[in-house]
């Protein structure tokens, strides 16, 4: 092969004995700055590509076309590599899973039931929540009791259909996709299920969610759950969604809490009601109010925001009752926060508290570890300190003398924890319980773990279910 800068030279591949411009990896053309096929002239140590694409390189091919030939051969070889390193990955891989599906239980091997969530592209945000919801028994029951909904017809009735954007909407549903996701985990018939069709519906119904970048799990669970209820209360596949409450037994009338409306088994389970006491600290006049939720934020106090990790010796550990109390403390509002009062007929200086009117069946905790700084939304990376099972809420209520000692106890059943720096960046992963042992869910990846390992989480979302009667009645 012939230099262009030089009338006769010889180059050499990367595939020769020498280098005299450094390793083949640090090669790049001089004109196209590719790095593929490239060729160093032994004369003046000049760089090109050896492409056509590259229109100041000249090659001298031999009649036959031997030149062309070594540079398929290469590129065969290059190819051949690649499928082969890429055949081996996914080897690895599926050996590794069917690995991890195995458990020695009183010296038998048996399977691991869980199925893990591939990750569509930054969707670990959507796959944490999905694994911590699939584990809260009741709430999966009923999803999964619901009858299936056909929602193709014709010719596309029964075959799989891929969905763009442009699609309309008229034709979507997000608990019958819900249903079939929930449906999938926990069959070990795969190692892990690609949620896409129960993904594109989240696009089309919930427009902060397209596109693949990292998204905060609160939020979307927040955006989950309300859209849940919302078609729930139009009625599902013919049915009313009243109906299908009353089949479930244990979701009584009593138990159910209104939020936008009629009550679903999202409120039945997840919802509760503050009260809300607000004070003129001028004329006295108390102002109550009750609102409903669905899950509580709280504050991770500051004088713990140092703390990263438990073993830390600088202070006292954080524990989810500082949080709790927090957000149950009496506190004074600032001058941004002014209460209007009707007594003294302007803005006045008020105090708050909240106290919990009535608690919820799954008690949803999200600890407020995002916090905006100027022009920046900044992590709260406190590690805090919270209990598998026992956690007392009597103290918290506003009629505590008026519920049982049972129904204050609830016990963890999910943790979804962020990893990393930032909302828009990081990693999510879940932990949860599931006949009476811990997994962890890493979008497609499900591990047993340990009581030990999840203590020791930075957790971001906490699910407690309320404890039974039957249960003991020992507290953390």
């Amino acid at each position: 092969m012939e230099c262009p800068h030089l009338s006769s030279s010889v180059c050499i591949a990367p595939d020769s004995a020498k280098f005299p411009n450094g390793s083949p990896s640090s090669w790049c053309c001089s004109v196209c700055r590719s790095n593929k096929s490239p060729w160093v002239c032994l004369t003046c140590s000049s760089v090109h590509c050896g492409s056509y694409r590259c229109d100041d390189f000249v090659i001298n091919d031999t009649k036959l076309g031997l030149v062309q030939k070594v540079r398929e051969h290469l590129q065969n070889l290059e190819n051949s590599a690649f499928t082969a390193d890429r055949h081996r990955k996914r080897k690895l891989l599926e050996n590794s899973s069917l690995n991890s599906k195995l458990l020695k239980v009183n010296g038998s091997t048996t399977a691991i039931c869980a199925t893990g969530l591939r990750n569509l592209g930054n969707t670990c945000f959507m796959n944490a929540i999905l694994q911590s919801l699939s584990n809260i028994e009741q709430f999966c029951c009923y999803f999964k009791a619901l009858p299936a909904v056909e929602l193709r017809n014709g010719k596309t009735a029964g075959r799989r259909t891929y969905h763009t954007r442009s699609q309309g909407d008229s034709n979507v549903s997000l608990v019958e996709e819900f249903r079939k996701t929930l449906c999938a985990l926990w069959q070990g018939s795969q190692t892990a299920f690609s949620p896409e069709s129960l993904f594109y519906v989240v696009w089309k119904i919930m427009p902060n969610f397209r596109g693949y970048q990292q998204q905060d799990a609160h939020e979307f669970m927040r955006y989950l759950l309300d859209h849940l209820h919302l078609e729930l209360q139009g009625g599902f596949n013919g049915i009313s969604r009243s109906s299908i409450l009353q089949e479930n037994s244990t979701l009584s009338a009593s138990n159910k809490c209104c939020i936008n409306g009629a009550s679903t088994v999202v409120t039945a389970i997840f919802g509760g009601i503050l009260q809300n006491e607000v004070n003129c600290l001028i004329c006295g006049t108390e102002s109550r109010k009750f609102d409903p939720f669905l899950d509580l934020s709280l504050d991770i106090p500051s004088q713990f925001r140092n703390k990263r990790s438990k073993n830390q010796e600088n202070g006292p550990v954080c524990s989810l009752r500082d949080c709790l109390r927090s957000f149950t403390d009496l506190e004074e509002l600032d001058e941004t926060e002014l209460y209007m009062c009707h007594k003294c007929k302007k803005k006045q200086k008020s105090t708050k508290k909240f106290w919990i009117q009535k608690l919820p069946k799954v008690l949803c905790l999200h600890l407020k570890r995002f916090h905006w700084t100027a022009y920046l939304r900044n992590k709260v990376d406190t590690y805090v300190e919270f209990p598998l099972r026992g956690l007392d809420m009597k103290c918290y209520l506003l009629e505590p003398e008026n519920s049982g000692p049972e129904n204050c106890l609830y016990d963890l059943a999910a943790v979804v924890v962020h990893h990393g720096s930032g909302v828009g960046s990081g990693h999510y992963t879940a932990y949860a319980t599931h006949e009476g042992r811990w997994f962890h869910f890493n979008d497609s990846t499900v591990t047993l773990t340990d009581e030990d390992t999840v203590v020791k989480a930075k957790a971001y979302i906490l699910f407690y279910v309320e404890r039974q009667a039957k249960a003991g009645s020992d507290k953390l």
